[in-house]
């Protein structure tokens, strides 16, 4: 059994607006106290001086593409939860798509098990809300629940109609699972596209409207009126999106909703060049969109930023643009960014971190996110002083396809701890 003492560390707790240099005891997989509540008895088999560094909550990122089982060719699970733990994400939600559709039980334990052998990051499972992620046949949503799912998800796949989602949304208030969907308009969204706009004309590539995303948002919150049943909006990405967020909050509808940390930075100019790594869905928007996601997460619309984490073998952005595949492997700037919306006086840092760690938990329902006695001891410690560069090939990532490479950030995780156990040291590596 591990008994560390964290000597020293300026613990930043947003849930309990914890903001004070304090030391911290670790006996096990629990934390036994903090600051004053630290027994003058404690005997540590291990102490670590975290002076000028930050010890945070461990980040919960709400969506992940773990690749595994179905595309190895990609990556596999001990090498993703092992880029989390780097970055100091100890829990992830793992989405399902069409190659791992996660629609049955046997499938969430096959991912659990793989997660335990790797030993690193804790993995939340989303399932599938129909089978195959076809869209026609709803999924076995209590043989879901039973096994711990914490929500269901259609991914980037199409509903085949409303009266489909309108039945599913009825089966998940019985089984009290909340729906995590993606907002798409599938006839408005043209694969391998980018945002509509003049950009678009000029470059020649297929536009996907902010309709695409609009249209599908107005659709599900009619339908959310009626049934009642929680849903969370994932990855919106422009300014109308928000004005219908903000009403249908202001309404009483039980909405939620996350943004991706890379649609706060990047926009449709990035694609000027016929980037495919800036190939994303959905697609990157405009300034004007850029900004109210910005607005968004400043005010506290939003209720969470993730990565939205999606790693690709080189081949797969080797091609011209459109027929290149989505996505971007994300796990290592997740924080970066974030952090960097702090310098840039667009949130404050307790905003920042709880965006990453207490309020994702809320939306999951787990008591994660948190540095309090008697809680799973699962936190990172931080130097916000650490200046780097993102280098590509340094990556601990299998997916190697991320737009900012070469960009520098202030602030680096040195460790993570998951249980109490240390899983991740910049100065040990894999």
């Amino acid at each position: 059994m591990s008994q560390i003492l964290i000597k020293n560390a300026h613990v930043i707790n947003p849930e309990t607006e914890l903001d004070e240099v304090i030391d911290i005891a670790i006996n096990g997989s629990k934390i036994a106290g903090l600051g004053k509540s630290v027994s003058k008895d404690f005997k540590a088999k291990e102490v670590i001086d975290a002076k000028d560094h930050w010890v945070l909550p461990g980040l919960v990122d709400l969506s992940a593409y773990l690749r595994e089982p179905g595309q190895e060719n990609k990556t596999r699970i001990p090498f993703e939860t092992y880029s989390a733990a780097s970055a100091g994400i100890t829990r992830i939600c793992c989405m399902p798509e069409p190659l791992c559709a996660i629609d049955s039980g046997a499938m969430v334990k096959l991912i659990r098990s793989k997660v335990k052998k790797a030993g690193y990051s804790r993995v939340s499972v989303i399932g599938a809300l129909s089978q195959h992620l076809k869209g026609e046949q709803l999924s076995h949503m209590g043989s879901l629940k039973y096994v711990g799912c914490v929500g269901l998800s259609q991914g980037h796949a199409p509903v085949k109609d409303l009266s489909t989602l309108r039945k599913a949304m009825e089966y998940a208030v019985t089984f009290d699972m909340p729906l995590f969907l993606h907002p798409i308009d599938h006839s408005l969204m043209i694969t391998g596209g980018m945002h509509e706009g003049a950009l678009s004309t000029r470059l020649g590539l297929n536009p996907i409207p902010v309709a695409a995303e609009t249209a599908a948002m107005a659709q599900i919150l009619t339908l959310v009126e009626q049934t009642q049943s929680p849903v969370h909006f994932c990855r919106l990405s422009s300014s109308d999106s928000m004005k219908m967020l903000k009403q249908a909050k202001d309404s009483g509808l039980p909405v939620t909703a996350d943004v991706a940390a890379h649609q706060l930075f990047l926009t449709e100019m990035d694609v000027c060049d016929y980037n495919p790594l800036c190939h994303t869905v959905p697609p990157l928007r405009s300034e004007r969109d850029r900004d109210a996601l910005r607005q968004a997460a400043s005010d506290g619309l939003i209720d969470a930023i993730c990565s939205d984490h999606q790693p690709h073998e080189i081949d797969a952005k080797l091609a011209p643009f459109e027929e290149t595949s989505p996505g971007i492997s994300a796990f290592e700037t997740l924080l970066p960014l974030t952090m960097r919306l702090v310098e840039e006086k667009v949130l404050s840092k307790t905003q920042a971190i709880s965006y990453l760690t207490n309020k994702p938990a809320k939306l999951i329902r787990k008591r994660s996110g948190n540095i309090e006695v008697g809680r799973a001891a699962d936190f990172s410690i931080y130097d916000p002083n650490e200046f780097w560069q993102l280098e590509t090939e340094k990556m601990t990532s299998r997916g190697k396809n991320t737009p900012f490479s070469g960009w520098g950030f202030n602030g680096k995780t040195i460790k993570t701890f998951v249980r109490g156990k240390k899983v991740y040291d910049l100065n040990e590596g894999l």
